[in-house]
């Protein structure tokens, strides 16, 4: 949509931006705390003269962090419709500043999930909705970041609810960012948008995905005239709601909101589009390194595992549960859940750091083990009575300077370069008999993708491993 949802040419573009830019920072300006940290950006998606500076309030957050490499583009199709989401993996996008990369091994790990994702080359061809976000993000980050684009064609909720368990492993990762791209009203008056926009915004910003279910049903039934959606984009933004609904600390913040009525030169009071920027943000909390789990603590988080991916399989069946969550188990710490049938890895996803309770990670991660791992198949329901739970509890990341600082079997390796990382739980030393050296070059060539000599120009972290599971006899 170059030349027609913003400008044809680079410079044109580029100081129209600036400009807008400028703008946004006159209306709205935003500020993020000290102890916050922004995790997603919900954007409009119009030209660029009618929704420009919203986006722009939007992005101007992004430009003072700069420290986001992988973006998840999220955005609902305007013209195709298929019971799934498209993941774009091929190639590059290409707007007047120069071309986007694609973080082409995500997108197409993705795929691996084929209940959910799929790929439709033409609805994305035929989008604007990830499009025009794309020059904001290039002059916000200077096309030094990669994209995961993804469009819903579904307006199902259980294919949005699949979508979020297959991204939350994504989800809060410090490199990255979700932007979810979406409009709010339609063509209704300007006053009326006024009103019913400020509605749909507050339950965006309830962090409750059944209100805000409620509230988009609740505006269909209002009878207001014109009104022909009250967001075009809810599936999006919906799926962040799932994904953010149960981490402690989070709070969605707006931005600054317009309509199209409030353009000088076009905007036609009449019949509006609205407009609004939101910043989901979490706090963050101590990572006190020092921890220990009781007994009771370790069947807590073992229970929590199993029943979590139980209830996953049960298509939503919520089991009571009448666990007592510790003030240990409320530490942000990273985890590791490993999922064995018949002796056999069939699972294995973690998070080295995360801000999320300990007990929200397990939940998580193991519904993410049991059917996101995409080197295994899913767990199915007939294989749970044969299925063994082991969880490693991670202390913070250490970064070295050799490897000489690396105990094997006492040490948990990552290796980081660039948009790409790798990790060896330590248990893999403890498996292998591989040194320091070996790991090294084995997480490098294996788990990173950088050759086996890779790790020497990469950065190097260690941590520490609590590891207890359900086998018999192997609890540590």
């Amino acid at each position: 949509v170059s030349g027609r949802f913003y400008p044809g040419s680079h410079d044109a573009l580029s100081t129209e931006i600036d400009e807008l830019s400028g703008n946004a920072d006159k209306l709205g300006p935003f500020s993020i705390e000290a102890d916050e940290e922004l995790l997603a950006l919900i954007s409009p998606h119009a030209g660029y003269v009618f929704s420009g500076t919203v986006a722009a309030s939007a992005f101007n957050v992004l430009r003072k962090i700069k420290d986001k490499k992988r973006i998840f583009l999220i955005g609902s199709s305007h013209t195709s419709f298929y019971n799934a989401a498209s993941v774009y993996y091929e190639g590059s996008y290409l707007t007047p500043l120069g071309k986007v990369k694609i973080d082409h091994e995500t997108a197409a790990s993705l795929l691996v999930h084929d209940d959910v994702f799929e790929f439709h080359r033409e609805a994305h061809i035929q989008e604007h909705s990830l499009e025009v976000q794309l020059p904001f993000l290039q002059k916000a980050l200077h096309n030094d970041f990669m994209i995961v684009p993804i469009l819903l064609g579904s307006h199902s909720k259980e294919v949005v609810e699949k979508l979020a368990v297959v991204l939350q492993p994504y989800f809060g990762i410090r490199d990255n960012i979700f932007i979810v791209s979406t409009d709010l009203s339609h063509y209704p008056s300007y006053n009326d948008a006024m009103k019913i926009d400020k509605l749909t915004v507050d339950a965006v910003c309830s962090n409750d995905p059944e209100k805000f279910l409620e509230q988009i049903h609740s505006n269909d039934t209002r009878q207001i005239p014109n009104l022909s959606t009250s967001m075009c984009g809810w599936t999006s933004t919906l799926t962040l709601l799932y994904l953010t609904q149960a981490m402690e600390g989070i709070s969605y913040r707006p931005i600054l909101y317009q309509n199209s009525g409030d353009v000088a030169l076009y905007g036609d009071k009449h019949r509006v589009v609205g407009y609004q920027s939101i910043a989901v943000l979490i706090k963050k909390k101590d990572k006190n390194t020092g921890f220990r789990l009781s007994e009771d603590e370790k069947k807590a988080l073992l229970t929590i595992a199993r029943t979590s991916i139980r209830e996953n399989l049960d298509k939503g069946h919520k089991a009571s549960s009448s666990l007592s969550i510790s003030e240990s188990l409320n530490r942000p710490l990273g985890a590791f859940v490993s999922l064995y049938v018949d002796g056999d890895l069939r699972g294995c996803i973690g998070r080295i750091s995360t801000d999320d309770a300990l007990y929200k990670t397990v939940e998580r991660m193991s519904v993410a083990s049991a059917s996101s791992d995409s080197r295994f198949n899913p767990i199915r329901k007939d294989e749970l009575d044969r299925m063994k739970i082991e969880i490693s509890i991670l202390t913070p990341l250490k970064k070295i300077n050799s490897p000489d600082e690396i105990v094997p079997g006492k040490h948990g390796i990552m290796i980081r370069k660039d948009y790409t990382s790798g990790t060896f739980l330590p248990q893999v030393a403890q498996k292998t008999g591989w040194d320091a050296l070996e790991l090294l070059s084995q997480c490098s060539d294996r788990k990173a993708g950088l050759g086996r000599d890779g790790w020497k120009d990469a950065e190097l972290f260690t941590y520490e491993a609590l590891i207890f599971s359900d086998i018999k006899d192997q609890s540590t």
